[in-house]
């Protein structure tokens, strides 16, 4: 069982190291197709690969914050990430069948 990391941005890597996760591999994009069943992803994925994820017998971490208006598009520091509230909260995601 693998835990990835998936983010491309070093204020939230720094951060996931001050907070004491630990992970396996740290990647700035994910390929699902590398996913075993029992590994973790951790990251801010778009819905299609969270779903790819669980689909494929891995659990998905989606890094939440609440980043005001006039702060998206800046990289942000891991102190900035904590001051937005930055947590790990665990998703289940599922395609709808048939569409």
């Amino acid at each position: 069982m693998t835990i990835w990391f998936v983010s491309r941005h070093p204020g939230a890597q720094a951060w996931a190291a001050e907070e004491g996760i630990i992970v396996d591999v740290v990647i700035p994009h994910l390929d699902p197709s590398t996913i075993q069943p029992g590994d973790t992803v951790i990251g801010t994925l778009p819905i299609h690969l969270a779903a790819q994820v669980c689909a494929r017998g891995g659990r998905f971490l989606h890094l939440s914050l609440e980043v005001p208006p006039d702060w998206r598009g800046q990289e942000l520091t891991a102190a900035d990430l904590r001051r937005f509230g930055a947590r790990l909260e665990a998703y289940r995601v599922m395609a709808a069948a048939g569409d």
